[in-house]
């Protein structure tokens, strides 16, 4: 009996010390972006890097993601002949929820294994160190860049996936005999400028979720190239299970907000 509390209270510890270097890890970082020096040309290249590289596949994403919503959509309203409302439909459901998720998703598989892998093998092959002896601030030199990128390109991703995918959406409702016009007449009816706001802002909050999350698992990066492996997986599923957890309490915030 001892033995098994005694495990659980290990375990426990463990789990908070973690918990609380990640908070102390994420509210040094930020502090840090609003100081001197700024790292123009890493934060170029991190924005190259994740941005600019992420759009082929938030646009595959978008398209069909955009597609299998109207095909749904237009099954389901074509018996109340209501097919006219497919454009709405998919326009909200993809900028309120699927566009920031699915486009966080398939960034923080794609960026968040990256920056990890990274950066744990700068920690592992000992590069870190040396960047300490040499009096660099590791976090401003290598999580602030990163972090920046990633609240700038991610939201902008984001409504590149949510352009595509109405467009997408588009595509499929002209099989039906839905005209440009009409299936653009039904986003105003769905929509408000807060499902914008919205919209924008969950990418935000995830963009700084996958930033922090794979600073934090890289730069604590142990065991060689096969901790750089666990790193970079533990990274991904990581910052997916946050997104997720994040993205129901922002869903109810603006619930509530709206009243």
């Amino acid at each position: 009996m001892n033995t098994n509390i005694a495990a659980i209270d290990k375990v426990l510890l463990i789990f908070f010390h973690g918990l609380q270097n990640y908070f102390l890890l994420a509210g040094r970082t930020f502090i840090r972006i609003f100081r001197r020096p700024f790292y123009y040309r890493e934060f170029a290249i991190q924005f190259d890097k994740l941005g600019f590289s992420s759009l082929f596949i938030c646009i595959l994403t978008g398209l069909f993601s955009g597609m299998v919503m109207a095909l749904q959509s237009l099954i389901q309203l074509k018996p109340f002949a209501a097919t006219s409302y497919v454009g709405g439909m998919v326009a909200v459901t993809m900028v309120k929820e699927l566009g920031p998720v699915l486009a966080s998703l398939m960034v923080a598989g794609r960026v968040g294994s990256a920056i990890t892998a990274e950066l744990g093998t700068m920690v592992v092959t000992e590069q870190v160190d040396a960047m300490r002896v040499e009096g660099t601030d590791i976090l401003k030199r290598l999580a602030v860049p990163r972090l920046k990128a990633m609240l700038l390109a991610l939201p902008l991703l984001t409504i590149v996936t949510d352009v595509v995918s109405i467009f997408g959406g588009y595509i499929m409702s002209a099989g039906y005999d839905i005209n440009p016009i009409m299936y653009i007449s039904g986003l105003p009816q769905f929509m408000v400028f807060q499902d914008l706001i919205e919209g924008v802002l969950k990418p935000t909050v995830f963009g700084a979720i996958i930033a922090i999350t794979a600073c934090y698992t890289g730069l604590n990066t142990k065991g060689g190239a096969a901790g750089v492996g666990a790193s970079a997986k533990q990274a991904v599923v990581l910052s997916s299970v946050l997104i997720l957890v994040c993205d129901f309490f922002i869903a109810k915030f603006f619930v509530v907000f709206r009243g």
